[in-house]
């Protein structure tokens, strides 16, 4: 088996647009029409044909998330200690232009990551690598799960002490970590909002109202995925998509990464950043110059928020404008963010989809590879 290691020069970040064969399932299957075996076997069948598009190109394989109803909340209640929680009118999550499902998470005893269910999401992926790719799973970063729980994080409830809280969170990661680096896994991407939250105007002075100092926040969510990344084997091969909101292609955060490039580019201990570059929202390339030298660094520079195709030209323009702050031999190019982050899936085709994904391959054969 050839050695391969994410990020490869054209990319994927992990999530693509739900088959309608697979949404039909689903929904039969909330309605208690079908059985969870029969869904299982209706998400095998599309997820082998998702991987068998190797055609692609791509070298780096995953189940596209078709498992998941949420790229980080499904993660989150595979936790022990941690329940699925319906949120509240005034607790809902507000994106630009549209309001998530009142989905949460709930603390309800000691944290722990064995006998996660996403192991088995990663077998079935890993039965189809061959000699040109390998399997990548994909999770939401420790930083996210504190974020969605800091208010559940006080007198009376089962966590009453951040700090207890955070290395509980660590070592559960770890266990995770472990367990599935003994199945084989090499890749690992852990996604990342709470930075993109941290550059936003508006969402620093939400925190703000709720009583947070900023610079705590970037101090205790750098220290948190560190210290759980520190439980990883040596040899898992972990990287990092810091985003800006995914949903139903509308974002949540704007702002350049200026703000945090000294805690999370400078210092988070990842091998590799997937950032978001596919428009205004994420300023300009200034902040990559903090990545420390040897660390690849993936430009999404193609969004898959909308359909319309991207220019050659000026997809090569602004690799060159990155080739300013960073080596070229350390970039990489991706989409800014997955096609589907939640199962609604964004305003795309398939077909937009796979015409995104030549065109960055075309892209990087040209100028990357």
């Amino acid at each position: 088996m050839t050695k391969i290691l994410a990020p490869s020069k054209f990319d994927v970040v992990g999530s693509f647009l739900r088959p309608r064969e697979l949404k039909i399932a689903r929904e039969k299957f909330s309605k208690g029409e079908i059985s969870g075996e029969e869904l299982k076997k209706v998400e095998d069948r599309e997820i082998e044909k998702l991987v068998k598009k190797k055609a692609a190109g791509l070298k780096i394989i995953s189940d596209g998330e078709f498992r998941r109803s949420w790229w980080h909340y499904d993660f989150f209640w595979g936790f022990n200690g941690i329940e699925k929680y319906t949120l509240a009118e005034d607790e809902l999550i507000h994106f630009h232009g549209e309001t998530l499902r009142p989905d949460g998470i709930k603390i309800v005893g000691k944290l722990g990551g064995k006998n996660h269910p996403f192991l088995d999401h990663y077998k079935f992926v890993k039965q189809f690598e061959d000699e040109n790719t390998v399997a990548k799973q994909t999770i939401p970063a420790p930083a996210q799960l504190l974020r969605g729980v800091y208010n559940q994080i006080k007198a009376g409830n089962p966590y009453e002490d951040e700090g207890k809280f955070v290395d509980d969170l660590a070592r559960a990661y770890g266990e995770f970590f472990q367990e599935i680096y003994e199945l084989g896994c090499r890749n690992l991407q852990i996604d990342d909002c709470t930075w993109g939250a941290l550059v936003d105007d508006d969402a620093t002075k939400l925190y703000e109202a709720d009583g947070k100092n900023i610079e705590d926040l970037k101090n205790i969510y750098l220290e948190i995925n560190n210290k759980a990344i520190a439980y990883a084997p040596e040899g898992l091969n972990i990287t990092t998509h810091i985003c800006k909101g995914n949903y139903k292609s509308s974002f949540h955060f704007k702002g350049a990464y200026d703000a945090v490039a000294d805690y999370v580019l400078a210092r988070e201990n990842v091998k590799a950043f997937y950032l978001e570059y596919d428009d205004e929202r994420s300023g300009d390339f200034k902040a990559l110059a903090k990545i420390p030298a040897g660390k690849k660094v993936v430009l999404g520079i193609v969004t898959s928020k909308r359909p319309e195709l991207e220019d050659k030209e000026e997809l090569i323009k602004r690799i060159k404008d990155a080739a300013n702050y960073i080596s070229l031999e350390n970039i990489c190019i991706s989409p800014q963010c997955g096609f589907s982050s939640t199962e609604e899936g964004n305003a795309v085709t398939e077909e937009d989809q796979w015409k995104k994904i030549k065109l960055l391959r075309e892209v990087a054969e040209e100028v990357l590879i």
